[in-house]
């Protein structure tokens, strides 16, 4: 795999594509959900919209062919108090989901990346 495939395919298409995603977003939240100090962010949420918004914001992340179309995540987030503690925490099981699915070192590096760039609409300053 490695070079020959550098720039040929999306990380989206070598990670095996929406149904290697969607396998990643599921065991993402069982991770999430499993977790005292962020399951509580996650009381009363329709967590099947959710689980499929995160699936269209990573696959576009790994640069696919899905477009997330949920609201800004400034204004998902708005008022929940996440603080920068429970945004690591998410970024690491992201991570670790990743990494257990399989996908290469690289490819989570620039996903991560692309999360931790997110990380000033989602955090609140306390």
């Amino acid at each position: 795999m490695g070079d020959q495939m550098t720039g040929a395919i999306s990380d989206y298409e070598a990670i095996g594509g929406g149904s290697a995603v969607s396998a990643v977003v599921n065991d993402f939240y069982d991770r999430v959900l499993g977790d005292p100090q962020l399951a509580p962010y996650f009381e009363g949420v329709d967590l099947a919209r959710v689980k499929r918004h995160q699936v269209l914001m990573v696959s576009q992340v790994l640069g696919g062919p899905e477009a997330y179309t949920g609201r800004p995540l400034s204004e998902a987030h708005a008022g929940l108090g996440i603080d920068h503690d429970d945004f690591t925490a998410v970024v690491g099981h992201l991570a670790a989901a990743m990494e257990d699915a399989g996908v290469p070192d690289d490819i989570i590096e620039r996903a991560g990346a692309a999360v931790v760039a997110t990380e000033s609409d989602i955090v609140e300053s306390a």
